[in-house]
C-alpha cells in the first residue's frame, strides 16, 4: 500500500474528514489533498510524527511507505527509512547522497566476514554519522524555506 492509500484508508477508519485532520496536524486540507492523491508527500518528519500519533500508527509504517525506496526491494526497512528521513530534511540531495552511502557500504559487506547482527550496527554507525556531518554542516549551509 503506497503513501497516499495509507493515509486515505488510516483517516476512513478515524472517522476524519480531510479538514479534521488537516487542522490536527496543522497544515491545510489542499494539503491532504495531495497527500491522498500522491501529489506530495510531507517534507518533514515532524509531520510524518503528528499524522502517525493522530492515526494510530507507526511513524515508520509511513516514512517507508512515503518512500520510493521502499518500493525497491534492495533495500531494507531501516535502509528505507533512512533514506525517507534524508530526503524529508534534505530534499532530492539527501536521498541521492543517502542511497549513495547505503549503497557503498553495502560493497564493504560483499565478503561475507561479517555477521548480519555486526553488518546491522555497523550500518547504523555510519547513518549516525551521516546526521551528525549534515548536522555540523548545516552552519555552513543555510537552509533553503
Amino acid at each position: 500500500m503506497n503513501f497516499a492509500e495509507k493515509i486515505r484508508q488510516l483517516r476512513k477508519e478515524k472517522r476524519m474528514s480531510q479538514i479534521e485532520l488537516a487542522q490536527a496536524i496543522g497544515v491545510t486540507s489542499r494539503t491532504i489533498q495531495f497527500y491522498e492523491s500522491g501529489k506530495s508527500f510531507p517534507r518533514y518528519r515532524e509531520t510524518y510524527r503528528k499524522l502517525a500519533e493522530i492515526l494510530s500508527c507507526d511513524v515508520n509504517d509511513l516514512l517507508i511507505a512515503g518512500s520510493e525506496a521502499a518500493d525497491n526491494q534492495e533495500y531494507s526497512q531501516e535502509e528505507a527509512v533512512f533514506i525517507s528521513e534524508a530526503a524529508a530534511q534534505y530534499g532530492s540531495r539527501g536521498k541521492r547522497q543517502a542511497e549513495k552511502l547505503i549503497e557503498e557500504v553495502s560493497g564493504c559487506f560483499a565478503g561475507g566476514e561479517l555477521s548480519e547482527e555486526d553488518k546491522d550496527e555497523m550500518m547504523k554507525a555510519i547513518q549516525d554519522a551521516y546526521w551528525m556531518a549534515k548536522k555540523n554542516n548545516q552552519k555552513y549551509a543555510p537552509k533553503k524555506q
